[in-house]
């Protein structure tokens, strides 16, 4: 993957599994990366303090995008994260 670098991922479900492999991946490429998570709050804490660990930046946040409200309120509040 190339150089992400100024571009921020918003990665839902990254508090465990495919979803944390590819936030940490994004992480390594550039990106600042949102940690969606809509349970595990201390999981999503955990890939937050991983990635911010190996130099890369990260936030975590909670949202059910299955609503479609908070999925909005998701891309609205952290698209312009940096």
């Amino acid at each position: 993957m190339g150089s992400l670098t100024e571009k921020v991922a918003i990665v839902t479900g990254a508090s465990n599994g495919i979803g944390r492999a590819i936030a940490e991946r994004l992480a390594r490429d550039g990106a600042t990366v949102v940690v969606n998570y809509s349970k595990s709050a201390e999981s999503a804490r955990q890939v937050v303090m991983g990635i911010e660990a190996g130099g890369g930046k990260a936030v975590a946040v909670h949202a059910d995008v299955s609503q479609a409200a908070e999925a909005r309120r998701l891309v609205r509040d952290k698209a312009g994260t940096s």
